[in-house]
């Protein structure tokens, strides 16, 4: 795999349109989509997920870009140590760095805000939202081939993604141990296809198990489905960012999926038999 030359898509005069930026729209237009078409199948108005978009959108960005600014990556790469330099380059998600824990409870803040407001009930539509989700990070994913970003180590596998030296990140900057014709695992791939794989799966669990769900319950499935992915790709990434021998990322992944196996059990389990 060889990523495109240079970040933008297209010009059109002074102004550039970024692959990046091209990507994440599509992204959140597709989410919004499948969101759409999920809360009209529970008899809802799919315009509330359009309505609520703006907030939904803008808090997740914010989130995750803190998420992304704060964080700190091993090897001195792009986190906190660099941005408390060069505070107005936080500003440019452009360049990419969006943490996608901080755009999942930004995001979700939004829909809390939008529907409390309108006098709705948030796990419903932070339902309806979490399989839209999936499919948005699954195209968003693609933002890192564009700026040849998340990859792992060395494969001889035939989709390896060919990194210009230039562009390597530490370990991988000897070209003596790791020539120009070195390909390395694209680690966006990965959890590209299984993010997809994981919207298809809420989806069917919400079309074949829609009168056993609970409301919350595929908000749960996608933080733990989500969770899953995110602990096995962290394998592959040698700019993790640490807490001790362990990816802080890893870390909230164990988190998740625990509260939320612990969630649904006890809320389909424990306390129907309690209350029978």
């Amino acid at each position: 795999m060889t990523p495109p030359v240079g970040p933008i898509l297209f010009q059109i005069g002074p102004i550039g349109v970024h692959w990046y930026g091209v990507l994440i729209v599509t992204g959140i237009i597709l989410g919004a989509n499948v969101a759409a078409y999920l809360a009209k199948r529970a008899d809802q108005d799919p315009e509330i997920i359009w309505d609520m978009l703006v907030i939904v959108v803008l808090l997740a960005i914010i989130g995750a870009r803190v998420y992304h600014v704060f964080s700190q990556p091993s090897d001195g790469l792009l986190g906190w140590n660099y941005y408390k330099e060069h505070p107005l380059e936080a500003l440019y998600i452009w360049n990419g760095g969006l943490g996608i824990y901080g755009a999942v409870i930004g995001g979700a803040l939004g829909v809390i805000l939008f529907c409390l407001k309108r006098g709705l009930r948030p796990l419903e539509w932070l339902d309806f939202a979490a399989p839209g989700a999936a499919i948005g990070q699954s195209i968003g994913r693609w933002g890192n081939f564009v700026n040849i970003e998340l990859y792992g180590p060395p494969t001889t596998l035939p989709w390896g993604l060919r990194v210009p030296a230039s562009q390597r990140i530490p370990p991988y900057t000897n070209l003596i141990q790791y020539p120009e014709t070195t390909l390395f695992h694209p680690t966006f791939l990965y959890e590209s296809l299984a993010a997809l794989a994981l919207c298809l799966l809420l989806m069917w669990i919400a079309t074949r198990f829609r009168t056993r769900l609970l409301e919350g319950d595929l908000l749960i499935a996608y933080l733990m489905g989500y969770a899953v992915i995110r602990f096995f790709t962290e394998m592959l990434r040698p700019d993790a960012w640490m807490i001790g021998n362990i990816a802080t990322a890893q870390l909230i992944a164990i988190i998740f999926f625990i509260a939320g196996a612990a969630f649904l059990l006890v809320r389909h389990l424990w306390l129907p038999r309690k209350t029978a």
